[in-house]
Formats: C-alpha cells, structure tokens, sequence
C-alpha cells in the first residue's frame, strides 16, 4: 500500500538519464526543466507531486510553500544542506537522499586530495606546463607511517580510511555516532577531537553541516594541531573556517588544504583558492560518471519503491515511515487516525496532553507510527494539506498539543491501542485494536462496548442514561432528519449513563434534535 501519491516528477538539474527512464517506466509523468531562477521554480513546482535535485536547486521555505501538491523531494546525492528540511517536514513533504550513491567517487577524491598534498602534483603540473624543471621546488613527503585523522566514519570516511592503510597510513578518528567497535573492524582507532588534533599529520572531514560541525576546524583547533598539518574538505563548505584556515597557512601552522567545497560556491573570496599550497577543485565529489549513474539509479528505484509501498530508503525526515511498509502495519495506522478522531470529537478538546500507550509486545515496534497515526487523525479538518505521518508531531507542538508515548508489555499477548487526552482538569480516553483488518473500538472513557465498534463510515457517538426507549427515540431523531441506523453498539454499563455508538447513513447537520435524549454527543466520519 502506497504512502502518498505521486503522478508528476519535475527534475531540476542535470540528473543520469536513466533517473528519467525508470521513473516513466514505472508510469510517471516526468519533466526535464533546468536551470530555472527561484522564481522559475516556485512557480513551475506547483503542478508537480515529487521535485528531484541535485546540490545547485536551493529548495527553500519560499519554494517548498509555493508547492501546493509537493508530497517528495529527492535529492541524488549525499546530504540535504540544499534543501529546507524542517519547511518540508512542516508541510508533510518527504525528503529523502541516496546515502551510497557517491561514497566511492567522494572517497577518491579525498585519497588523490592527499596525494597531491603530499607530493605537490597540481603545482608541479603547472610549474612544468609554464615551462619550468623546478625539482627542489616541489620536494615532498611519503605517506608511509603518517597519521590520517579522519572526523567521520560514515561511509565516505570508511572507504577513504581503507585506501590511506594501503599506502602504510596510521588512520585515527572521531564519530559521535559510529561505535568504536565497528571503526575498529576498519582500522579506524577512535579517541576524542583533543586527543585527535595534535596526532595527526593529515585531517580529512568527512561529516555532515549543521551547527555542532560549522567552523570545526578553526583558530583554536589549529593551534592543537602539529605544525603543518595538511586539511582535507571534500564534504562541505564551512567545516572548516576559511578565514582561519588562510591564517593557518600564511603562518604555516597549516601545510597545505585540499578543498573540494566552499562555504560561497564558486567562492566569492578568492585567497584560498590562490593560495600555493591549496589544491582546489570546483565540486567534483561526485563528479563521476559512475557517482552520477548510481545516484540517479538510486533517487528513481527508492521513490518507486516507496510508491510501490515496498520500502522507504534515504528518507531524511520521516524516519517514522519506516515500519509502516508491511501490510500488517496498514489497519493499525488507520486505527491510530480514527483513535485520534475519535478522542478529539468525543473530548471536544483541541489542546491538551495526548498521551499515547500501545499494549502488547508485537506493538512494541509500532509506537512510532502509532502515535504520528493517531495525532494525524487528532488534528484532522479536512485541509487538503493537513497532517500526516511526517508532520504530525511538528504541527501538534505548534498548535500546543504536548504528546508522549508509551509502551505496556504487562500482558504480552494483548494488542491494543490507548489514547487519553487531558485538559482543562478533564480526561478521556479511547482504546482500540484490530480485528482481522478491521480497527474497532473497544473502550469510550471507562465504558467498555458490548461488541466492538468498527470505526468506519459515519458513526454517532452519545451518552445517555440505559432505556428501553432510547434507541427508538434517536431512530426517530434519525429517521426525521432522512437518515437510517445502520448499526449499534452500547456500553456493558448496567446502570446509570452508557455510551452507544450508532453508524448512519449521513452525518446529521444539527444535533440539536438529540439534546433532550442524551447528556454527550458528538459525531465523525473515518
């Protein structure tokens, strides 16, 4: 079962054209439209469900606003720095990269960046060409027993690692993510940043940008290092500082840069670049054949695949979509929505704390989706572009709506789903399961259903003191108003008030008619 719909894929740049091909093989309406002005693009990306970029397109708030129908935005290549994530997260917009596309060709890259820092190739090649023979200009150093740091040890980082051991390199590194017992398996010994800067003859970053790496590598962090240590940036611009990195070579504190990335791309200030012990190259980490091949191979395969409901890889912000692809998860992923309708209807409250409990050991792995589930059907008013599974959470902190999850395994074998909201001193609470495919309704604020409810269609919840004539007292509200009773289930509560759940055929328009017969009503469509 498939997601989200997508007919029409704008490409915005240069892509392999085998990205076009298997999108139309697989039935997709593909345009081909590129370098297109922000404006050009804000209004163009308004008849398209699904945008795919390389690093040029900067899709930005203005951008992803002015897509109307934008449910995808795929970007064939590593990393998502060109593209708003949280505008698009916001806006229930998928955003999803090819994470492997171009490990190989960025990790060469690095590898030659170092080799030609440790033997001045681009210099002398250009010394030569100018018509020069200056042997003892160009005098450099084996890497033979020198220390590669490297501060990242995704995929890009592991490959370069492998193919600096085979020139007799000591790899070191930092990851705050990768254990250090799988850096080890490559022979990666992991220590801290403090510890890493003054070991290191060469360092090479290979780490997303986002503050926590923005001017990683900067005054102070040159200073900690070996004199003429030789830095590496194939990764992206602002790692490391420009402005102290120009310091550190001018004072030789810094032996020389290979940078592939730059904070302003073509650079703006032109010192670095111009600078004689910086190599420099205009973006060419994927610049391959084979990268671009494989990229635009992955970026159509991954979205078809989402399409087709098989898998979701590369997805940057809807991680939670993950375990929704197998077919069990779909009725559980509708009673989450219908639990939230519910709720809200029958509480009547728009704020509050949503707290969100799955029982049962086989939901333990569902309670991701579950909750985005239920706060989608929560939030629900029948927006074109309301909530849904990647915006769920976001737009319920926006709207002041505190959520928590929480899982029971006190009896293992159950399956069910409970939602209490609190406010204003009040508290109500649904629970619900699945039977066979079917999400029913079991418990209505402490009353528990005779049979449980099927939560489809039009239903008519009321609470009302047990009567034997309060059931032909509302058919007859029902019947005035041209509507019939399709169904009906009622508490197990043997005196006092009880909640009754009624399918009907249509929606009332007024429930006015009903205030004589029942202390609470409240209606729904699911």
């Amino acid at each position: 079962m498939a997601l989200v719909s997508v007919r029409r894929v704008l490409i915005s740049e240069s892509v392999d054209p085998c990205c076009k091909k298997i999108l139309q093989e697989h039935g997709l309406d593909v345009t081909e439209k590129t370098n297109m002005t922000k404006d050009d693009l804000m209004n163009e990306v308004k008849d398209y469900e699904g945008l795919i970029v390389r690093s040029a397109t900067k899709v930005t708030a203005d951008v992803i606003n002015a897509a109307s129908n934008l449910k995808i935005i795929g970007r064939a290549g590593t990393g998502v720095d060109n593209v708003d994530v949280d505008a698009a997260t916001r806006n229930g917009i998928i955003v999803m990269n090819t994470p492997s596309g171009n490990t190989i060709s960025a990790a060469e890259l690095t590898c030659g960046m170092v080799m030609s820092l440790s033997r001045h190739i681009p210099q002398a090649a250009m010394s030569m060409r100018a018509g020069n023979w200056d042997r003892k200009k160009f005098m450099g150093s084996e890497l033979l027993g020198k220390t590669l740091g490297i501060v990242g040890l995704g995929r890009i980082g592991k490959e370069v690692a492998i193919r600096m051991q085979s020139f007799g390199m000591k790899t070191v590194g930092y990851d705050p993510i990768i254990p250090p017992a799988v850096s080890a398996t490559f022979g990666v010994e992991q220590m801290s940043l403090e510890q890493l800067w003054p070991l290191c003859d060469y360092i090479t970053v290979h780490t997303p940008l986002m503050p926590s790496t923005t001017g990683l590598l900067n005054d102070d962090t040159f200073a900690k290092c070996k004199k003429g240590v030789k830095v590496v940036n194939c990764a992206r611009g602002g790692i490391i500082d420009e402005a102290a990195l120009l310091r550190a070579l001018e004072s030789g504190q810094c032996g020389g840069a290979g940078l592939d990335v730059f904070v302003d791309e073509p650079p703006t200030e032109r010192a670095l670049v111009n600078h004689p012990n910086v190599v420099s190259c205009p973006h060419l980490g994927a610049s391959t054949k084979e990268a671009q091949a494989r990229c635009g191979q992955d970026i159509a395969l991954q979205i078809v695949d989402m399409l087709q409901g098989k898998t979701l890889t590369g997805a940057v912000n809807a991680q939670v979509l993950a375990s929704t692809f197998s077919p069990e998860s779909q009725p559980w992923i509708k009673l989450g929505e219908a639990l939230g309708t519910v709720s809200k209807a029958c509480s009547a409250e728009k704020q509050g704390h949503v707290l969100i409990t799955t029982l049962g050991e086989s939901l333990k792995s569902s309670a991701g989706f579950l909750s985005s589930a239920v706060i989608v059907g929560f939030l629900k008013d029948g927006s074109k572009n309301g909530a849904n599974l990647v915006n769920a959470l976001t737009l319920a902190k926006e709207a002041g709506i505190m959520v928590t999850s929480n899982h029971n395994t006190t009896v293992p074998s159950q399956r069910a789903c409970a939602v209490e909201i609190s406010a204003n001193g009040s508290c109500y609470k649904v629970v619900g399961t699945v039977q066979g495919d079917v999400p029913v309704l079991l418990e209505l604020n402490g009353s528990v259903f005779r049979q449980p409810v099927s939560l489809s269609g039009n239903l008519l919840f009321f609470k009302a003191s047990s009567s034997p004539q309060l059931v032909p007292s509302v058919a007859g509200v029902l019947a005035a108003a041209g509507l019939q009773m399709e169904s009906f289930s009622a508490s197990l509560d043997p005196a006092g008030d009880q909640w009754c759940c009624v399918g009907v055929s249509s929606l009332l328009g007024d429930l006015s008619a009903l205030k004589p017969l029942v202390r609470e009503a409240a209606q729904l469509c699911v």
